[in-house]
């Protein structure tokens, strides 16, 4: 029973993984909320091992569905794989420097309280970026560094659970100039050598405390593949409904799940549930 047990619960983690990586809405914050109320221990190094694991899953959805564009990437003019390049640099050093504080922020008592405004933040994110998105629809501006280095800064900041890593950067994006869509797609591909980094260092974590994968048994090594591929399909399917949405620039529904979210999460702190 533990061994099934073990198996759907990573399948419905990897599932909200995949589907609010890259929708609007915070993985990382629906990841805490959802490990608090299934009673996960989110101490220690092994919860963070799994959920970098479903990061890997996500990666290769955004992999899979932006291939071309990664081809491109390589292919001259080479300007837009420096600006991706140095858009990932501010993420990449608060991941490096400020991982462990979050961490303990977030997986502590006031937790549930954090990421309530970490929900909300998202949520204005959003509605600012949809205003700016219409009335700048008719006036389109090619992607450039204004935007990159915007996005980038943002992407810093939505380290914190909570603060949607798209729909920040999409809004940042959006509220520097940029098109949509084309800053949809920059925010997409700013992702993957994020989810790179930390993947490198989960597995590097994990080769440096191989007692963790142990204790893990059986069950919670297949739970982590299983939890992969969930993450992979759901990711996916996240990024083509994404990518229509963005075309219509309408955030209103996201914009009242996430403050609906942000209530949720106050209430059950409240109620000493989480």
């Amino acid at each position: 029973m533990e061994f099934w047990e073990t198996i759907w619960k990573s399948i419905l983690l990897g599932t909200v993984q995949g589907l609010t990586e890259f929708l609007p809405v915070s993985s990382s914050g629906h990841l805490v909320l959802l490990q608090r109320l299934l009673g996960y221990s989110l101490e220690g190094g092994s919860m963070t091992f799994i959920n970098i694991m479903l990061h890997f899953g996500t990666l290769i959805a955004v992999t899979l569905y932006f291939r071309k564009d990664i081809a491109a990437l390589f292919k001259s003019p080479i300007k837009p794989l420096i600006m991706l390049l140095v858009a990932t640099v501010p993420a990449g050093l608060a991941g490096v420097f400020l991982a462990d504080a979050i961490d303990s922020l977030f997986t502590g008592t006031y937790g549930a309280i954090y990421l309530a405004l970490c929900f909300g933040v998202t949520a204005l994110l959003l509605f600012s970026g949809e205003l700016t998105a219409l009335r700048k629809k008719a006036v389109p501006s090619p992607l450039g560094w204004r935007q990159a280095v915007s996005m980038g800064l943002i992407q810093a900041v939505a380290i914190l659970p909570g603060i949607s890593r798209s729909g920040s950067t999409i809004a940042a994006g959006t509220l520097a100039g940029g098109r949509a869509e084309e800053v949809s797609r920059f925010s997409f591909l700013m992702s993957i050598p994020i989810i790179l980094g930390s993947v490198a260092m989960g597995l590097k974590g994990a080769i440096d405390e191989p007692g963790m994968l142990t204790a893990m048994g059986a069950a919670g090594i297949w739970g982590i593949v299983f939890g992969i591929v969930a993450a992979a399909l759901s990711g996916y399917f996240a990024i083509k409904l994404m990518m229509r949405l963005v075309k219509k620039v309408n955030y209103k529904w996201f914009v009242l799940y996430l403050l609906l979210l942000a209530l949720f999460s106050l209430w059950l702190n409240t109620m000493g549930i989480v």
